[in-house]
């Protein structure tokens, strides 16, 4: 269920609450863990190691920056934030802005217009499957960082690449290796 879920947003999330848990209000039950998310993120937001040193190195290279998360603008706004990172982005998408959910390439597609830029020349960084699938159907290279999810042999084979962490991304960014 949580790889099912884990980075989607809209109509998708509420098919897969339905059919996990076809007793409930998958709205309600929807809104509730969105609800929770923001609390646990008022707490304590995490921040990925090597998030500023990426984000440094792009924007030191003249890299226009998108956000693209499956998350209410609100949330991703409160985030960036709590983070103290919204000055880096020049392009924020949330969930509800696109008719489609990940997997599906909406948001990325999205992003890469508002960036004024073809998808194939975006990269996408994602630790989740639902967003590594839509980053490759949007044709972004894409890159996946795992946290909680593995990636599958599946995926592995499709991806451009899977790092261990977003230090080895800016490292092989600089290398030419992406």
């Amino acid at each position: 269920f949580p790889q099912d879920i884990c980075g989607t947003s809209g109509a998708h999330s509420l098919a897969v609450i339905r059919k996990h848990y076809p007793e409930v209000d998958a709205q309600a039950f929807l809104d509730g863990g969105t609800a929770r998310v923001a609390e646990c993120a008022a707490e304590y937001l995490p921040i990925k190691p090597g998030a500023r040193e990426l984000l440094d190195f792009l924007k030191g290279h003249g890299v226009r920056l998108a956000v693209a998360s499956s998350s209410p603008l609100e949330m991703i706004m409160q985030n960036l934030g709590y983070a103290k990172m919204e000055s880096y982005f020049d392009v924020i998408v949330s969930g509800r802005q696109v008719k489609n959910g990940k997997p599906k390439p909406d948001i990325f597609l999205k992003a890469a217009k508002m960036l004024g830029c073809a998808p194939k020349d975006c990269y996408v960084f994602e630790d989740g499957i639902n967003g590594v699938y839509a980053g490759i159907a949007a044709g972004c290279v894409t890159v996946m960082i795992p946290d909680l999810m593995q990636p599958i042999p599946d995926l592995r084979k499709k991806c451009t690449a899977v790092c261990t962490s977003l230090l080895e991304v800016r490292d092989r960014i600089a290398g030419n290796e992406l």
